[in-house]
């Protein structure tokens, strides 16, 4: 682009029209400032709002409880542990009820009878991690939607899953 262009008074171009310089004005841009008052000012009311809840605070009062000593190596007397079934399934597929074999519609029957005598009783279910020829999954949900259904609380156990030292290379 050309910094200078031609311009006459009486008309817009011609042969005798005198050359006028264009100078362009550059502003400079200030620089960034950070106005520290308005950041005072929500510091100032974030400090006055936590002072005002503060007053305004309810305490709590906790409720006293008296709390059993507990002793390294000492037996508690009432840690009796509450009597417990177990239902399994192995392998194969099939379902054992505290190691004696049951068909699956035997067990609410078998379970709400020991309910009744004792309230306590927990429900372990266990899943043998063998591999089976049978498919358990359909055993298991069935024998889960029986329990769920009959209102019967049940705990599952098992060993969690740990790799293979032989098969991730560690040694």
């Amino acid at each position: 682009m050309n910094d200078t262009a031609t311009h006459s008074p009486g008309s817009a171009e011609g042969p005798d029209a005198t050359p006028i310089r264009r100078v362009r004005l550059r502003r400079s841009e200030p620089p960034f400032r950070i106005e520290l008052t308005p950041l005072i000012d929500v510091i100032f009311l974030l400090l006055t709002f936590f002072i005002y809840a503060m007053v305004l605070m309810d305490r709590i009062e906790l409720v006293p409880l008296e709390l059993k000593p507990l002793e390294a190596g000492a037996v508690v007397a009432d840690a009796a542990p509450p009597p417990a079934r177990t239902l399994s399934l192995d392998a194969d597929g099939g379902m054992f009820l505290d190691r004696e074999s049951i068909e699956i519609g035997a067990v609410v029957p078998a379970l709400r009878a020991t309910l009744e005598a004792d309230p306590e009783t927990v429900l372990y279910l266990a899943v043998s991690d063998e591999v089976g020829p049978n498919d358990r999954i359909p055993v298991l949900l069935e024998i889960w939607n029986q329990l769920r259904l009959a209102e019967i609380p049940i705990r599952m156990v098992g060993r969690p899953i740990s790799p293979d030292p032989a098969a991730s290379g560690d040694s």
